[in-house]
């Protein structure tokens, strides 16, 4: 089976890694046990993100895309892309997001905002696994149409909140509304963009949404938009993660679906309410590495 490879860091096992800490991985615990083994299970988890939120882990992961950019809306636009793109090789995933700022001239915003309908014909030979040049053509229109009228793709997102919304649910699914609102979006490309209302776990939208929202001294997320906040992100849910919070009692429901992620984010909100889906590093990166067995 092909990894999930976009948030693969690429070596998950550091050099300065303590091999102790292998050592001290909790037993699988039921779900009636979680309280009471919560400090160890804490203790733990905040020391596998220490280890797998550090900079390298930008170096061969599709983050490093974003990363090249200081521009807001260059970096959204293409951090947007790219998690879009997000399965499959690390490697062809990055190529082809580079592909994608090479056909916008190196300039994702400019393009996108100034583009003619005539310089979207060199980009009817892009494609990525089933990602097609239709795809491609209506993400051209969805965000030159949007940025023509608004300056930040996070009101794509907060447009659709209330101040009494927890987490980014409404968002995710306002967003996908949103995205295909246009007249003749095309019903494949629906594929790409999930959203909540199809039980989908979201977990590309949710990683983009890390990538933008969460903020650290570590300079992996990079914590961009302040009108959402890390307490509203939900979990991204991918194999890795799903083995290993099954592994460690903080998941329970058998099918890997948007309840899954209600479930799991609920439980890491009890380790950091504001700041729940830092948990992703932990999670992730004791899973790639192997760690728990």
């Amino acid at each position: 089976m092909t990894q999930p490879a976009a948030r693969n860091p690429s070596n998950p096992q550091p050099a300065t890694h303590n091999p102790q800490l292998a050592t001290r991985n909790p037993q699988p615990a039921t779900r009636n046990s979680i309280n009471a083994n919560m400090k160890d299970l804490k203790a733990f988890l905040d020391e596998k993100v220490e280890i797998y939120n550090r900079p390298d882990f930008i170096l061969n992961d599709p983050i490093q895309i974003p990363h090249r950019f200081s521009k807001l809306q260059d970096i959204e636009i293409m951090g947007f892309w790219t998690s879009m793109l997000a399965w499959g090789q690390r490697k062809t995933i990055i190529n082809k997001a580079n592909e994608l700022v090479d056909l916008m001239d190196g300039a994702p915003y400019d393009f996108i905002k100034n583009h003619k309908e005539t310089d979207r014909k060199r980009f009817e030979v892009f494609k990525h696994r089933t990602f097609q040049a239709t795809d491609t053509l209506y993400f051209l229109e969805f965000l030159q149409n949007f940025y023509q009228q608004h300056d930040s793709l996070e009101t794509a997102f907060t447009q659709h909140l209330t101040p009494e919304d927890s987490s980014v649910e409404q968002a995710l699914r306002g967003f996908h509304d949103l995205f295909f609102s246009l007249p003749f979006a095309p019903k494949r490309t629906r594929k790409h963009i999930a959203t909540p209302t199809r039980k989908s776990s979201c977990k590309r939208l949710n990683m983009f949404l890390r990538w933008m929202v969460r903020q650290d001294d570590k300079g992996v997320d990079m914590g961009l938009w302040k009108e959402l906040k890390p307490a509203q992100l939900l979990m991204p849910l991918d194999v890795h993660v799903e083995r290993v919070a099954r592994h460690l009692g903080l998941l329970t429901r058998k099918q890997r679906d948007w309840q899954a992620v209600l479930e799991l984010t609920e439980n890491l909100r009890k380790f950091d309410p504001t700041d729940p889906v830092k948990y992703d590093f932990a999670l992730f990166g004791t899973g790639v590495a192997g760690v728990l067995g």
